[in-house]
């Protein structure tokens, strides 16, 4: 393979100003302010503490970012090797004009203080959108955020429902629900009105998706109002849920989410395979691990069903990939969705990816988003993505098949930008 092929296809790639159609970034706070806001990644903290460091050293109440960072340095010889330390370094390179080869006791302080000096920049959110080369950034937004003070334009909403259909039973979720439409989820029929008034609230503040992660046992069930009214009569009340009543009412709002994506024309984004606190010394946000029982045969009553629902699915282990490409082969809704978690790494992303390029209409992939919380990820996150992806283009396409240069790059744009715009743009 000539390395120069992929260098070229590469650059093209770069060229492309992205739409990132998945991240956990905070529109209010949307750009790092100091060293300890991008080592507080969960991916840092987790990596150090299975490397040795305590938990308790990692949350200590009230620590400063400085001694965060202080404390995560140590460790961080310990995850040279990862694709992770790669994104830092990458990071402090381009943003922070960072030379060293990596980050040590010896200089951290420096790049922490040069860092904080550029972070402090009135400009420096709209510094990174550009280095990055994003022009907009998906949210993920708890179904009662007002969506209010910031440009949706720019940051652009999406209705996520996690706590909707697996928390309805906890008060404060029912109360959270009423405070935001009005409605007091008290039968099955205000709940499917108060539904309604949240995908209306959310459409009108430029909401381009809906979205869910979901248990790998999860199967989602028609159930219609009748059936599901009595267990609204029980809701407030001091007593044991049953595992079937549980999979009832969950089942019951998953469906009526379903069913209003298809009126008002949302894509919905469905995240499969997480099993919460596996591990539960760990740090925040790194207790949940992917299941190999996990399957999306689960899943066909509601592809079946909502034929003119777009159902982009990201799914977390290798193994499921294959599945998945299957489906999407199969099933004209189902969409091939990024590499989510632990597949975002170049040696499984580069698999999959061939896999889906081969065997998946061009039309139906999506190829990454970042899944990031700080601006600054977008960076070494999508450059990762796009130099395996050249890779690939480069090998399969332009050397084995004889493609163009030009036209290997139009497939690359396709599944980096257009087909964002097409799934989640037009309606």
């Amino acid at each position: 393979m000539s390395d120069s092929l992929v260098q070229r296809l590469t650059a093209e790639l770069e060229r492309i100003v992205l739409i990132d159609p998945h991240s956990h970034i905070n529109p209010h706070a949307a750009a790092s302010k100091d060293l300890g806001d991008i080592l507080g990644y969960h991916y840092y903290t987790e990596l150090a503490h299975s490397a040795g460091l305590p938990r308790e050293k990692i949350e200590e109440p009230g620590i400063t970012a400085r001694e965060k960072v202080r404390r995560l340095v140590p460790y961080l010889a310990h995850i040279e090797n990862t694709a992770q330390y790669a994104w830092l370094m990458e990071m402090c390179r381009v943003f922070f004009d960072f030379q060293e080869p990596t980050l040590t006791e010896k200089n951290w302080e420096t790049l922490f203080d040069a860092a904080g000096k550029k972070m402090a920049q009135p400009d420096w959110e709209a510094q990174v959108l550009k280095k990055s080369g994003l022009e907009a950034v998906f949210l993920t937004n708890d179904f009662d955020d007002p969506l209010t003070g910031f440009d949706t334009a720019k940051y652009i909403p999406c209705l996520r429902t996690d706590d909707l259909v697996f928390h309805l039973t906890k008060p404060e979720v029912r109360q959270r629900l009423t405070k935001a439409t009005g409605i007091e989820p008290t039968t099955a029929a205000a709940t499917v009105d108060a539904i309604g008034k949240l995908f209306e609230h959310f459409t009108s503040k430029g909401a381009r998706a809906c979205a869910i992660s979901l248990p790998p046992n999860f199967e989602p069930l028609a159930i219609d109002q009748f059936d599901a009214e009595p267990l609204f009569g029980r809701l407030g009340k001091r007593e044991d849920w049953c595992d079937d009543d549980t999979k009832t009412l969950r089942s019951f709002v998953f469906w009526t989410l379903a069913k209003f994506c298809a009126d008002y024309k949302l894509p919905f984004d469905l995240m499969i395979g997480v099993n919460r606190r596996v591990y539960e010394s760990g740090v925040f946000q790194g207790q949940d691990l992917y299941d190999g029982r996990c399957s999306l045969i689960q899943y066909r009553r509601l592809f079946n069903a909502f034929p003119q629902v777009q159902f982009p699915v990201s799914v977390l282990s290798h193994g499921v990939n294959q599945e998945l490409v299957s489906y999407s082969w199969i099933f004209p809704n189902v969409i091939t969705s990024g590499h989510w978690w632990y597949s975002n790494i170049p040696v499984f992303i580069e698999a999959d990816c061939r896999a889906r390029l081969e065997a998946v209409p061009q039309t139906k992939q999506l190829g990454y988003y970042s899944d990031m919380y700080k601006l600054e990820f977008g960076l070494p996150k999508f450059a990762m993505y796009r130099r395996v992806l050249a890779k690939v283009l480069a090998e399969n396409f332009v050397i084995d098949r004889g493609w163009k240069e030009e036209q290997a790059v139009a497939l690359g744009k396709k599944i980096l930008r257009d087909n964002v715009e097409r799934i989640f743009f037009q309606r």
